[in-house]
């Protein structure tokens, strides 16, 4: 909700692959300057990844699965028993040298390394990002003239580490040379500052309203609505149905609200001052076409749908009205106003609605309407009391594809109550295409139901990958640092309120989330400004290997060039 501001960039200093989304993101456009934390900054608030899984022996659901985060169709060739070159934090050298190290796990874009030399021994192991700056294929060091050390620790282990390593690499893997070029060109956005779009109304979500792009943060948009206050804004990927090409609502027959004149405040607003033209429709996802002929959704025509405003209920529902392009205007029954304020538009291929008795053929509790037991309640009375017919089954989208999700494993998944927040999750169950998420440390209230290709679900990983802060489980673990440095998680309902009253218990627990303060900005300053400097990424014309000697009575070591497959290896003396 707070407005950019210049001083919040020096926040992005988190990893190479955030630098580079930043780099993109921000071209013309100064986005990523809306105070959003990055995503290193959910360790300093306690919270580690790879220490969460391996405690609990938890799965992580693998990138392959989401089909709209960076290098998902290449993700499948990242696999366990692979060796990478990469920064060794073991050294006494003043300068920067790696080491190779094997991929021992893979969570997501994480990775558990162990040096080579290690053998068996796990307690040198870490975790690291796989889009980060300082991992490499076999062979980048010897083409960029990088020095090969090995750790401390183990330094004097073995005495001719270049035959080791031959050994070791005859017939390893390693990942592909244009690796982060690929990915940097996968985190590039079409979508920028200043574009104007038609966006629900997260107050009255029966209509649209007219927002404009503020920022753009790995394909997620922060819109900022034109009629509203300067921390009127709504959250969601750029694949939403929620969000539309202008026009949109009046082509298809859509209530949208009019847009006043601008607020006085807003009109100096850094991102109204750049608006420089209308989202073009090639931008946003496109919809299943669809065919009425042999018949259509029709007005009164009953169904199960997800209640927008309780994500985590598939309700008893009505379709309200039917506007063009295969759109429909939806009611939850039992709950419908006299103005029809709370109807919701749904697509026709929407994996979110449901014919008659899906709940009941999978074994999911209904919502019936008010007045109704869901134990008791039964389709056939209800349609026969209402007077009223179920919409036909073939007119719904039933495909299910191969998508990989298995109950437990671990996400990042967006709070769609409030879309903001990017909470660590899990895969509660699966049915056919429909996942159901829990997040970690809340009460099973907050759960949400989500189509198994919804882009607000996210692989282990990706808010460190883009630079987007990741809430942690309200529940800290034992070893968390104090809870002064959490950021819970704070639940909103932007669509209104929630037709359930939630316990107390449950209330007592939402705090807002805590604004960076001056120190923390200071200190994460601080340790950017001294951050030393990216290499930039060289072409990889040929994976070519030498070896570096050391000659302890020169200040500069000399190369020594080899006719053997091995990088330049340096050994540390010990003095």
């Amino acid at each position: 909700g707070k407005p950019p501001t210049k001083k919040a960039k020096v926040l992005h200093k988190a990893s190479w692959s955030a630098k580079i989304g930043a780099f993109l993101h921000s071209q013309g456009t100064g986005q990523l300057a809306d105070g959003t934390l990055t995503g290193q900054d959910a360790l300093v608030l306690g919270f580690d990844w790879g220490k969460y899984l391996q405690e609990h022996g938890y799965k992580a659901a693998p990138v392959s699965c989401f089909k709209h985060v960076p290098l998902f169709d290449q993700w499948d060739d990242v696999v366990k028993g692979m060796k990478v070159e990469v920064l060794n934090s073991d050294a006494v050298l003043p300068s920067r040298v790696y080491w190779i190290a094997s991929v021992i796990q893979i969570v997501g874009y994480r990775a558990l390394l162990r040096y080579e030399g290690f053998e068996n021994d796990a307690g040198h192991d870490f975790w690291c990002n796989l889009g980060t700056v300082d991992i490499h294929p076999i062979g980048w060091c010897a083409i960029n003239s990088k020095i090969l050390v090995p750790p401390q620790t183990i330094h004097a282990k073995y005495t001719d580490w270049r035959s080791y390593l031959m050994k070791k690499l005859v017939g390893a893997r390693t990942i592909p040379v244009d690796f982060h070029i690929k990915m940097a060109e996968s985190m590039k956005y079409p979508f920028r500052q200043g574009m104007r779009v038609e966006v629900v109304d997260k107050n009255h979500v029966s209509q649209t309203r007219m927002a404009v792009v503020d920022t753009v943060i790995g394909g997620r948009l922060r819109l900022l609505y034109e009629d509203g206050d300067s921390d009127d804004d709504f959250w969601c990927h750029m694949w939403s149905p929620l969000i539309h090409p202008v026009g949109w609502s009046r082509r298809v027959g859509h209530d949208i609200k009019k847009t006043d004149e601008k607020r006085n405040d807003m009109a100096n607003h850094p991102t109204f001052r750049k608006i420089y033209c209308d989202a073009v429709p090639y931008l946003f996802k496109k919809v299943r076409a669809v065919y009425s002929e042999g018949g259509w959704f029709e007005r009164g025509m009953k169904l199960e749908a997800i209640d927008p405003l309780n994500l985590g209920n598939i309700c008893v529902a009505t379709v309200c009205k039917v506007l063009l392009d295969g759109y429909l205007m939806i009611s939850i029954d039992g709950a419908t106003s006299d103005d029809g304020s709370d109807w919701f538009c749904y697509h026709a291929s929407s994996h979110a609605i449901f014919p008659a008795n899906f709940c009941k053929r999978n074994n999911i509790e209904l919502t019936p309407p008010k007045g109704y037991e869901a134990k008791t309640f039964s389709w056939e009375r209800y349609l026969e009391e209402t007077k009223s017919r179920p919409a036909p089954s073939r007119l719904f989208n039933t495909d299910c594809p191969n998508h990989g999700f298995k109950a437990g494993m671990k996400v990042e998944a967006v709070d769609l109550m409030e879309p903001r927040l990017i909470c660590v999750a899990t895969v509660k169950r699966v049915v056919q295409r429909l996942l159901s998420i829990h997040f970690d440390g809340w009460d099973n209230e907050y759960d949400q139901w989500v189509d198994c290709e919804s882009p607000d679900i996210y692989p282990v990983g990706w808010c460190e990958l883009t630079g987007y802060q990741l809430q942690p489980p309200v529940v800290p673990e034992p070893t968390a640092p104090a809870k002064a440095k959490e950021v819970p998680k704070k639940r909103k309902k932007p669509y209104g309120k929630k037709r359930k009253k939630l316990p107390a218990k449950a209330r007592s627990v939402k705090q807002p989330v805590k604004k960076p303060s001056a120190t923390n900005s200071k200190r994460e300053a601080k340790a950017a400004s001294q951050a030393l400097p990216e290499p930039a990424p060289d072409e990889i014309i040929a994976v070519q290997v030498k070896e570096e000697t050391i000659d302890p009575s020169d200040a500069e070591f000399g190369q020594t060039e080899l006719p053997v497959p091995i990088s330049s290896i340096k050994e540390e003396d010990t003095d």
